[in-house]
């Protein structure tokens, strides 16, 4: 498969799951701000591997990743329909502390200006 038919089924599948994401009712996912910061697909469209970021931190968004895994099947059923892949990929969900991390550098920055 060439190089940027697997990029641009990578960036569809990203921005399906975020699409995905919102209508889920698990309060695991729905009571925190999810963002899905990075997904990996492999070259053989095999597994999908979302990394996903919670504003409220490293806690919400692990709790998020157990919510996300429970409904793991979901997500593929309606990704698979979304996109009509012949093979949908099966989802691995990480939890990742991004934006809490670029929250506190933008902190940091902020403090300095006013110093």
């Amino acid at each position: 498969m060439p190089s940027h038919k697997l990029g641009r089924t990578t960036e569809d599948i990203r921005r399906e799951i975020s699409a995905v994401l919102r209508e889920l009712k698990d309060p695991r996912v729905n009571g925190c701000f999810l963002s899905v910061v990075r997904v990996e697909v492999t070259n053989d469209l095999s597994y999908c591997t979302v990394y996903v970021s919670a504003m409220e931190g490293m806690d919400a968004a692990n709790n998020a990743v157990k919510g996300l895994k429970s409904a793991a099947g979901f997500i593929r059923r309606e990704i698979g329909a979304r996109l009509k892949l012949r093979h949908v990929p099966e989802m691995i969900f990480k939890a990742t502390d991004s934006i809490e991390y670029s929250a506190n550098i933008s902190r940091i920055l902020n403090d300095l200006d006013k110093k």
